[in-house]
């Protein structure tokens, strides 16, 4: 996600927001957000908001001044926050409120704060098929909505019933079409906070579940550095093509800028060996970019999501 998507370029959009709508949740001003993403690298939040629930939430959005920038951040399991912090208002839902996970028959109905994996393993002990690919994303279900998240054969385009947001305007639900997927894209609603979604199941054998489960979870620790700081893939397959294997064509695997390298595990993965800022992180990522485009002509188009602003 560039400036103009978050809604921060140009100086009309550059005001702070003095003071936010008041909650029954958190809020907290000048609040760091590195502990929360994965690479633990970036700047603060002008204002930080965790609504209690989803009236909270509702509440939040409808007194909240239209220009001021909105940001929502999940597990950051895919995220880079920039070392000049985030402008205006960064909203994450926690799991308190969140979090809860209804398991129906032919389904699982699970808060945007919900764990992707901890939805496979309610659906795996209720002996539900079809969201085990689940357990090998890491994030939680609002991101994996909002991005279409997928590995192993299958996408949230694949499974979804239907989403709820909460807007502005107040709470709409809207079934995958009207989401319009494609890779890794969703189309939200204007300012719209997914609050929780249902994913279709099918009833299945807790072996084979099991199983599936297992090898998805031994592929991804054999092929990807799972236990490093890292923000998962990081540039999106081009069509026909695998990221990755550019990357490794042009001579990137291992390649570093200050503290940051591509993983020498999967070359789609950045990683913070200790120490690094989010610009070396993302300047290391330009770099890619820039020597797989001139060894092979292909744009590599960025899957983490960038916010915020860098430091001055």
């Amino acid at each position: 996600m560039d400036l103009t998507e978050q809604g921060l370029r140009g100086p009309q959009d550059r005001r702070a927001l003095d003071l936010p709508p008041p909650i029954r949740g958190r809020m907290e001003r000048a609040a760091p957000l590195a502990p929360f993403t994965w690479f633990r690298v970036g700047g603060p939040a002008e204002w930080l908001a965790r609504p209690a629930d989803a009236e909270d939430l509702l509440a939040l959005l409808a007194g909240l001044p239209a220009e001021a920038p909105l940001t929502v951040i999940g597990a950051a399991s895919n995220l880079i926050v920039r070392d000049g912090g985030v402008r205006g208002l960064v909203l994450r839902l926690p799991a308190r409120g969140f979090g809860r996970i209804e398991v129906e028959a032919d389904g699982v109905i699970a808060g945007a704060a919900a764990l992707d994996a901890t939805v496979a393993e309610h659906a795996a002990a209720a002996e539900l098929a079809g969201l085990e690919f689940l357990c090998g994303i890491p994030g939680s279900i609002g991101g994996a909505v909002a991005m279409n998240a997928g590995a192993y054969g299958r996408e949230i385009a694949d499974v979804l019933d239907w989403a709820e947001f909460a807007t502005p305007a107040g709470l709409v639900r809207l079934d995958a079409a009207a989401l319009g997927f494609s890779y890794r894209h969703a189309e939200l609603p204007p300012r719209g906070v997914l609050t929780r979604a249902r994913l279709r199941a099918a009833p299945g054998e807790r072996p084979a579940i099991a199983a599936r489960m297992a090898e998805i979870r031994a592929a991804r620790e054999a092929s990807q550095p799972v236990r490093a700081r890292t923000g998962g893939s990081t540039f999106r397959n081009p069509p026909g093509r695998k990221a990755w294997a550019l990357i490794d064509a042009a001579g990137c695997r291992g390649m570093s800028l200050g503290a940051a390298q591509v993983s020498e595990k999967h070359c789609n993965f950045l990683i913070n060996t200790g120490g690094a800022s989010a610009a070396e992180i993302e300047d290391l990522g330009e770099a890619v970019r820039a020597r797989v485009l001139a060894h092979s002509g292909v744009a590599l188009e960025w899957e983490i999501r960038r916010i915020g602003e860098r430091a001055s």
